[in-house]
């Protein structure tokens, strides 16, 4: 397996379908970093060479591509200063709740988490089930 940036890529894709494994790089960037090293997009991953793998590596690096890390940290960093300056996008991060207007009455389940039960209803359950589980005499 190849290695780019820290991150194995699959050997048997094509490598215009193996870069959109790195965190930040989908189709189209993957086509302008292969054109740019003048690397064929139809070739398999594995059959790179080190000079190729190298060519991709300093493109991705002295571009001014955030991938990766840099990507994750960038997004975590103005996560974190919209929810210190308090602003209603922060705030929702903060609640774990929809950011961008989505309704929230219904669904949403996704970014509230799993839904919770009362208390008294699961052990009113739970002594029924007890109940039923006994044999009559």
């Amino acid at each position: 397996m190849p290695r780019i940036i820290g991150v194995d890529i699959p050997k048997e894709k094509r490598i215009e379908i193996a870069l959109t494994y790195l965190y930040g790089i989908g189709r189209v960037l993957s086509n302008v970093v292969l054109k740019e090293a003048g690397i064929d997009p139809n070739k398999r991953a594995k059959d790179l060479t080190d000079e190729e793998v190298a060519r991709i590596t300093n493109i991705l690096q002295k571009g001014n591509m955030k991938v990766e890390g840099d990507l994750r940290r960038d997004i975590s960093q103005n996560i974190k200063r919209l929810m210190d300056i308090g602003s209603w996008r922060g705030m929702r991060h903060k609640k774990g709740l929809p950011v961008r207007g989505q309704r929230t009455r219904t669904n949403a389940r996704t970014r509230k988490g799993k839904k919770r039960q009362n208390l008294a209803v699961v052990k009113k359950a739970e002594t029924s089930s007890k109940a039923a589980a006994k044999p009559a005499k």
